[in-house]
């Protein structure tokens, strides 16, 4: 009886910990009340998890705090990955966390390409090496295992195809259903194959994802029987910001420069609200510096030029953007018009002393032969944007003032590349420009192989 009485004084003061607030206009809700709304009741802006100054995690017992190799809750079937961190993650009952796991994925340093490009420090987070070979899988275990705990069934989300692939496998794994809709046409084979083998109930929408978005949104705000799970879900952000605390950890600092892809803009808001956190709470005990704890990294969004509605708001000062109706991009993960998290990524981007800018696709595709010929690393296309443009304002490439500004902030920093995909994804890309001459037919003799080697008998 006292051990549950304990375990239930802790899922309180858990509770007590986090606050659903309005973005926009600060106004709170009561956070397991969340799938009856989706936008703010008074304004209709979107909606974030705010950890509260009652979050004091020194109270939890030094066995429970959070530093590399350490467990958060002793009972959680895993104390690694996005679960390492369930402290500051709003699910109050280990039981419902359906976990693949995720997270934990490798830090690269990039010295060949640092070196080519004439950048100091050059880092590449890979997160392709997730469950289902993205990022999205980090906000997936969050989103899903909420759902869980709030009684949902059926889940629901608009797609460019990582997010498809995600939700259903972890809706495979929680055995609920799923439900998915996608712009007909506008996604990667590999993506659209990921979410048949797990089961999804898909539907092409002869629309782009935009549309699709919005109709999953009217159907989950229906009634309580659907959750809508893409990144306007506050949950799924609470998974995603993981990856700062990762590298954070990894670095044994923090960053003075985080570059990533921008879609939708859930990502670089949710990077930027866990390094906000890392602040906060100063929990990340691998950073013996308390002046190191206190930065904040630059944040950095790279748009495609087709579908760059941030970057174009940025260059002109706005503080909100104008909606592109008719993106295009061959990078598919970002060809997104009208991102519904414009206004957290805008707010990351300005509030960091950061930046914005695109690139055109021949330059992205350009950047992920040369991160897969340069360090190894294979990355869907929208994940090598941020590699093209460091490789615009190198001082090698760019004569343009503002270029060469830039560069001359980013040349001497420490600069974490967040590469969202995986390569694998979206082969179809590579394969379409090949140069024939770097795949030889030669007959099945060493002979002929030796005189198209050039290597003489």
């Amino acid at each position: 009886m006292d051990t549950r009485k304990s375990e239930n004084q802790e899922i309180e003061q858990k509770r007590r910990s986090f606050t659903l607030s309005c973005f926009i206009c600060n106004s709170s809700f009561e956070i397991d009340d969340y799938g009856s709304f989706y936008y703010c009741k008074k304004c209709g802006g979107v909606l974030e998890i705010r950890i509260t100054k009652s979050n004091d995690l020194s109270s939890l017992g030094d066995e429970r705090r959070l530093s590399t190799g350490a467990k958060t809750l002793s009972r959680l079937h895993s104390s690694r990955g996005v679960w390492k961190y369930s402290d500051l993650i709003p699910v109050w009952h280990e039981t419902n966390v359906v976990s693949m796991p995720e997270g934990e994925t490798p830090l690269v340093e990039c010295r060949n390409l640092a070196r080519a490009l004439g950048f100091k420090s050059l880092y590449v987070k890979f997160e392709g090496l997730n469950p289902t070979g993205s990022f999205k899988d980090r906000g997936m275990t969050v989103g899903v295992s909420k759902a869980n705990e709030l009684g949902f069934k059926k889940l629901i989300c608009a797609s460019t195809g990582n997010t498809s692939a995600s939700l259903a496998a972890y809706s495979a794994k929680a055995n609920l259903k799923c439900i998915v809709l996608i712009p007909k046409g506008k996604i990667a084979l590999g993506k659209v194959a990921q979410a048949v083998a797990y089961g999804a109930e898909i539907f092409q929408v002869e629309g782009n994802f935009d549309e699709c978005l919005r109709m999953a949104t009217e159907i989950a705000e229906q009634g309580r029987e659907i959750l809508l799970l893409n990144s306007v879900n506050p949950f799924r952000i609470e998974g995603q910001k993981t990856a700062a605390f990762e590298i954070t950890e990894q670095l044994g600092f923090v960053p003075d420069n985080v570059i990533l892809p921008v879609g939708n803009g859930g990502n670089i808001s949710s990077l930027w609200k866990g390094f906000k956190e890392i602040n906060q709470l100063a929990f990340i005990e691998t950073v013996k510096d308390i002046e190191q704890r206190e930065r904040s990294p630059r944040m950095i969004g790279i748009q495609a030029e087709g579908a760059s509605p941030i970057a174009r708001a940025f260059r002109s000062g706005a503080k909100s953007i104008e909606i592109e109706k008719e993106p295009h991009t061959d990078a598919s993960a970002i060809n997104i018009g009208s991102p519904v998290n414009w206004a957290k990524a805008l707010g990351a981007i300005y509030e960091s002393h950061g930046y914005s800018d695109s690139v055109s696709d021949y330059e992205i595709f350009e950047a992920q032969r040369l991160l897969a010929s340069s360090e190894g690393l294979f990355v869907e296309p929208a994940s090598a944007t941020p590699i093209a443009y460091l490789r615009n304002i190198s001082s090698r490439n760019s004569q343009e003032s503002q270029s060469r500004d830039q560069y001359e902030r980013l040349k001497d920093s420490t600069i974490v590349c967040v590469a969202t995909g995986n390569g694998l994804k979206d082969p179809n890309t590579v394969m379409r420009d090949l140069d024939q001459n770097q795949i030889k037919v030669v007959s099945a003799d060493a002979k002929s192989l030796e005189k198209s080697l050039f290597v003489s008998a």
